[in-house]
């Protein structure tokens, strides 16, 4: 469970993407990967700029490491209401699905018996369908609610499941 847990609170935004690129060494693995002689770019799509209709992925340079840094900087600002990236409806169902996996993991636990222990385990590897990015993971979130529902239908003690994502 703790290993699934934290595949749902350790998704890639782009607070996550500029670390990552800003990771000392990054540049030097990418010229070792491809040679000197390759451009290094970094290209981020936000679900915000999606949203305004930006079809393209934006791209960032050499010289717009600075605007990585800010990106890195404003991840202290995610799950806030100042995170302008988390209104877009995918990270709001990224979070959802942290509280949703929680309370049916606590449910199932509060009631665990030795019959119901393959059952939990199932409920358990849950977050392992939830892969991609956007529409792709949004996808693979109906199939968690899917398989949840499965597994829980023949239970008495009904587990709330969000039965349509937040939008």
């Amino acid at each position: 469970m703790a290993r699934h847990l934290y595949k749902l609170t350790a998704y890639k935004d782009e607070y996550e993407v500029a670390r990552l690129h800003l990771r000392p060494g990054a540049r030097d693995a990418v010229r070792d990967a491809v040679g000197d002689y390759a451009g290094y770019r970094v290209l981020l799509h936000p679900p915000v700029l999606r949203a305004l209709g930006l079809k393209r992925k934006i791209s960032l340079g050499p010289f717009q490491q600075p605007a990585l840094g800010l990106l890195k900087a404003m991840r202290r600002l995610r799950g806030t209401p100042l995170d302008l990236f988390g209104h877009a409806r995918v990270r709001r169902i990224e979070r959802e699905l942290i509280v949703e996996y929680r309370r049916i993991m606590e449910a199932e636990l509060d009631g665990l018996t030795p019959e119901r222990y393959e059952r939990a385990l199932k409920l358990a590897s849950l977050p392992d369908v939830i892969r991609g990015y956007e529409d792709v993971k949004l996808a693979n979130v109906e199939q968690f609610h899917q398989q949840a529902r499965a597994i829980l239908s023949p239970d008495t003690r009904p587990v709330a499941l969000t039965t349509k994502p937040a939008g």
